[in-house]
């Protein structure tokens, strides 16, 4: 390296065997990074929301409705409370009143279970699409592969924004299984190609060479920290059935439990509204 270093200063002509050498090395880069990149969006776009749907449709619905009931228990224990507040005040009692106040206090839970809900929903609808075959599938990951590797930012910096809008395209036609689209945008697409054997295009191809190695470090920190995170963690549930098994008792016997927590407190309710 400090040979041609030393090259580039005095101005000499740049050998074709260390150019060609050096593209080499950048190119099995760009192919690790693109292959990284494609394992990426492929946790993130498939795998990811596959083990949700999957997890939402065995238990996911069970924690909805465990959250709700548990909404359900703190609301009218504190519908209770407000009632005895007033009745200890000597204070009119005015149900529209306490209502207010209580849709106030829990407005976060409301969000928080209508999120939850359109989880649910959504793995519903996830769970009826059509599914590829194993050959569409294949050739949906080589063709992504190419445009990824022919247009990712990550790759290309200079991309073009209608390139990036072309990637995003692509991207958005992988995470719907759009085979067409792909075919039609791989179709577009082509690499760039360094045919200068200049000393501009020798240092651009060292510079490139530290940048691919810096951004092979930071995607595969991205995919450890995805395989770390829900909902990829919820895997090792769903790959264990009595795991999951064990997961479904539990939550239906806190289900059990909340429900009779509810019955009571709705028993001394009626009794103070009596």
């Amino acid at each position: 390296m400090d040979n041609l270093k030393g090259n580039m200063k005095k101005g000499v002509i740049i050998p074709f065997p260390e150019f060609d050498k050096l593209k080499v090395e950048i190119e099995k880069l760009k192919t690790e990074i693109s292959m990284l990149l494609l394992e990426k969006d492929e946790l993130l776009l498939v795998i990811c929301k596959n083990i949700e749907m999957e997890y939402m449709l065995a238990a996911g619905h069970l924690e909805y409705k465990a959250f709700e009931l548990n909404c359900k228990v703190l609301r009218i224990k504190r519908k209770i409370d407000l009632l005895q507040a007033k009745k200890n005040r000597q204070e009119k009692i005015l149900i529209s009143q306490i209502e207010k106040i209580l849709d106030d206090e829990f407005a976060e839970f409301e969000v928080q279970l209508e999120e939850q809900i359109n989880k649910v929903n959504e793995a519903l609808s996830y769970s009826h699409k059509s599914f590829l075959s194993d050959e569409e599938t294949k050739e949906i990951k080589k063709l992504y592969h190419t445009i990824v590797k022919a247009l990712h930012p990550d790759l290309h910096p200079e991309v073009t924004p209608a390139q990036l809008k072309l990637f995003q395209n692509a991207v958005e036609a992988y995470e719907n299984g759009d085979l067409h689209g792909l075919r039609v945008i791989n179709d577009l697409v082509s690499g760039p190609v360094i045919s200068e054997h200049t000393e501009n295009a020798l240092s651009a191809l060292i510079k490139d060479k530290e940048r691919f190695m810096n951004t092979i470090k930071m995607i595969q920190e991205e995919i450890a920290s995805i395989k770390s995170s829900y909902p990829y963690t919820l895997k090792e549930i769903l790959d264990n059935p009595q795991k999951l098994e064990q997961k479904q008792a539990e939550l239906k016997e806190i289900i059990a439990g909340l429900k009779e927590v509810y019955d009571i407190y709705e028993a001394r309710l009626n009794e103070m509204l009596r």
